[in-house]
């Protein structure tokens, strides 16, 4: 299996990943959703958290092999982008989704150098925007920010506007089509089910009608 076939099984199985088409779930953007996402659950599972952190490290490798410090996203990026710089010997920051409000008032905890060449690493895109806020806060700090990488993306048609808009390149381990693909397989969803997942992801308002 691929790695993206390999991670999306890991998902199913340890229940980092439910999919309820006939019974959706309701995200806190108020969108009705067939799927549902807790990848902070990986940290919890050995293997499952060596097959992502060292998928990880050969996609950095490969996709962004100059990279100079790694960082991770507050809160779920954190424990992903720690170990991912222990195994490359890289420097360590992370990035808060705003400035403290207090001391130094920090948004980029650790040290980056300005023109440092940086990786960010998330757990989940669904639109990206919180990601990208982090990207652009750690450009303002001087980074020279080489590309995001991820554990998973819904594939959202809106994710993929706003990453060509902000000119950042995305990475993920695997994503959506691969996932219910093994769902399928799997049992985890019938035929029916399949078609509703696949509507979802072409469009968020219109795949229960």
């Amino acid at each position: 299996m691929t790695l993206a076939k390999d991670i999306a099984r890991d998902l199913l199985d340890i229940k980092a990943v439910y999919l309820k088409p006939e019974d959706p779930f309701t995200w806190a953007s108020g969108i009705k959703s067939p799927i549902y996402t807790d990848n902070r659950i990986t940290l919890s599972y050995p293997e499952t958290r060596a097959l992502i952190e060292n998928g990880f490290v050969e996609t950095i490798k490969e996709e962004f092999p100059e990279a100079e410090v790694i960082a991770g996203t507050a809160t779920a990026g954190i424990p992903h982008g720690a170990i991912i710089a222990d195994k490359m010997n890289l420097p360590f920051a992370y990035i808060r989704s705003k400035p403290k409000d207090h001391g130094a008032g920090n948004q980029i905890e650790g040290r980056v150098i300005k023109g440092q060449k940086m990786v960010i690493v998330e757990d989940l895109i669904s639109t990206g925007g919180s990601v990208l806020d982090a990207a652009a806060a750690a450009k303002r700090e001087g980074a020279d920010v080489l590309g995001v990488v991820a554990i998973f993306t819904y594939e959202l048609p809106k994710a993929a506007e706003n990453f060509e808009k902000a000119g950042i390149k995305l990475v993920t381990l695997s994503n959506y089509s691969e996932l219910i693909k093994v769902a399928k397989v799997q049992g985890y969803i019938d035929a029916d089910g399949l078609q509703l997942l696949k509507k979802f992801k072409e469009n968020q308002e219109t795949w229960q009608d």
